[in-house]
């Protein structure tokens, strides 16, 4: 009998359709409410996105998933999964979370905030409209004991990249353990609509920090197979399921892929290479629309500019798309990038002046050992790219302070492994920065005492002097921290109700109960 290797997982639903994504061990033909779909095969795994169409607005719906005619899921006993569709007025939540290691035992990493969230919800709970994972949904460089087994297996773990994940087969099996080990995960992402980005560790650590990093590891004979695999698999397993169906048919590879007589596998592998080599060429950031709420997910990784001297968060043509995107006559706009848009004032300024210093305002010798410093402390967020921080500052300045602004203006985030709350001064509209993470991979010792020093404002200006003796400008917004930061595994909620918005963080103390860390209006 055909079994499921991984899923179903729910992935985009809108007023009448549902996406479910689904990994078989066999080619089959895959069914849910009527719907079917053959799978595809990449490198010998078989993958099927089932569009489920004309369903009722605002329906909710119990599913089972059969292979090839017969029951797969749910096994016998256990909950279905549910479909809820969107509907057109409302209220919204959206749950978000980021930085998450699984397998992992809680003596380790404490409990995991999306298998405790799958408790709440089994036992009643309202479930929110989305799940946006923000980024680390897997850590292809900080393997653990499950799969460093699968990988030794199968290579020498002695040689490089030692315990790091190598291609495509290690990947996916990294996947499955992220996300098919723990039941309530499973029955969460089979049962809440889940959309999600990448950030660095999906890839490896300091994915994308500079040109000099992506000469480094481009030098190293293993990496190709690494940023092939890595990007190839996030395709499959992550991007895909963010689009919805129209947009899905739209996709050039997507059609190759269902098209393709046999292994897909090197159409996969040859765009993965392009969307590494020619970023421009790719657009992974998508926008999702939930009546008068508009959220739009950035990708702040891969469409980055590094040559030539050039030095960019997004390409020219990713900003303008951004920028039309935030322009929209909405309630609420919702701006997701894995990355802080706002960090505390401190480490800003420090990524700032690093940034120019790496870039030579102080000299030769100075560039290398900032671009050292880049490196080794991680210093390459929004702030460390000051012409794309700038250019986005004044899109959302100019949609905040603009005729018709929205109610709110709220950037989500995750990557630090601290949560908090950011605010934007002098506005028309309030501009918020939520941040949340991890959802399972706390800060010990040094690394928090550091960053918790970092967000208090006692040193903010003496790095701010530091910053303007390195030619850095004042920024074009002024922000400070309102709330936090929470240094626990974490999970938070954003809820819109008409022209009103809110935020509120969740940790937990026991597998089951959900412990409230703050709260905080946005409108």
């Amino acid at each position: 009998m055909t079994r499921i290797v991984l899923g179903p997982m729910l992935r985009h639903v809108g007023l009448r359709t549902a996406t479910v994504w689904v990994e078989t061990d066999r080619p089959c033909e895959v069914r849910v409410l009527g719907a079917t779909a053959r799978t595809f095969t990449v490198h010998g795994h078989h993958y099927a996105l089932v569009d489920v169409e004309d369903l009722q607005p605002g329906s909710d719906t119990p599913y089972e998933v059969l292979l090839d005619g017969e029951r797969a899921w749910p096994e016998a006993g256990d909950p279905p999964g549910r479909i809820r569709t969107r509907t057109a007025d409302g209220a919204r939540r959206f749950a978000v979370g980021s930085c998450r290691v699984a397998p992992a035992s809680v003596e380790s990493h404490g409990f995991d905030l999306l298998a405790v969230y799958a408790r709440r919800l089994m036992a009643g709970e309202e479930p929110p409209d989305e799940l946006l994972l923000i980024g680390d949904q897997v850590y292809a460089d900080e393997t653990g004991p499950e799969i460093r087994r699968f990988i030794a297996a199968r290579r020498d773990i002695e040689q490089p990249p030692y315990g790091e994940i190598a291609d495509f087969e290690e990947y996916a099996e990294l996947y499955r353990l992220a996300w098919g080990e723990d039941p309530l995960v499973r029955w969460l992402l089979a049962t809440v609509p889940s959309s999600m980005i990448f950030d660095d560790h999906d890839i490896r650590d300091d994915w994308n920090t500079s040109e000099a990093w992506r000469r480094q590891m481009h030098g190293r004979p293993w990496w190709r197979k690494r940023i092939t695999g890595g990007l190839g698999a996030y395709w499959v397993y992550q991007h895909l399921g963010n689009l919805s169906p129209a947009e899905r048919a739209a996709d050039p590879l997507y059609r190759q892929v269902l098209a393709a007589d046999g292994d897909a596998g090197p159409l996969v592998d040859e765009f993965a290479e392009r969307a590494d080599r020619e970023p421009a060429g790719v657009r992974w950031s998508y926008v999702h629309d939930h009546g008068r709420t508009r959220v739009v997910v950035v990708d702040s990784r891969c469409g980055r500019v590094l040559r030539d001297g050039e030095r960019a968060m997004l390409d020219d043509a990713e900003h303008a798309w951004l920028d039309e995107q935030c322009r929209a006559d909405v309630d609420h706009l919702i701006v997701v990038t894995s990355l802080p848009f706002l960090l505390p004032t401190a480490i800003h300024d420090i990524e700032a002046w690093n940034e120019a210093v790496a870039g030579g305002a102080w000299g030769r010798w100075a560039a290398g050992l900032g671009e050292r410093l880049r490196q080794g402390a991680d210093l390459e967020h929004w702030a460390a790219f000051q012409r794309s921080f700038r250019a986005v500052a004044n899109t959302l300045l100019d949609v905040a302070n603009g005729p018709r602004p929205p109610a709110s203006i709220t950037l989500v985030s995750g990557d630090v492994h601290f949560s908090y709350l950011a605010r934007v001064r002098g506005t028309r509209t309030p501009i918020s920065q939520v941040v949340c993470s991890p959802l399972r991979n706390p800060l010990v010792g040094r690394f928090r005492m550091v960053n918790k020093t970092a967000c208090r404002r006692l040193g903010d200006l003496p790095v701010r002097a530091l910053a303007r003796l390195a030619g850095v400008r004042t920024p074009p917004l002024r922000w400070r921290l309102t709330d936090g930061p929470w240094f626990d595994n974490a999970l938070a909620t954003v809820r819109v109700d008409g022209r009103a918005a809110s935020v509120r963080w969740d940790s937990a103390d026991a597998e089951d109960r959900l412990r409230e860390l703050g709260r905080a209006r946005l409108t």
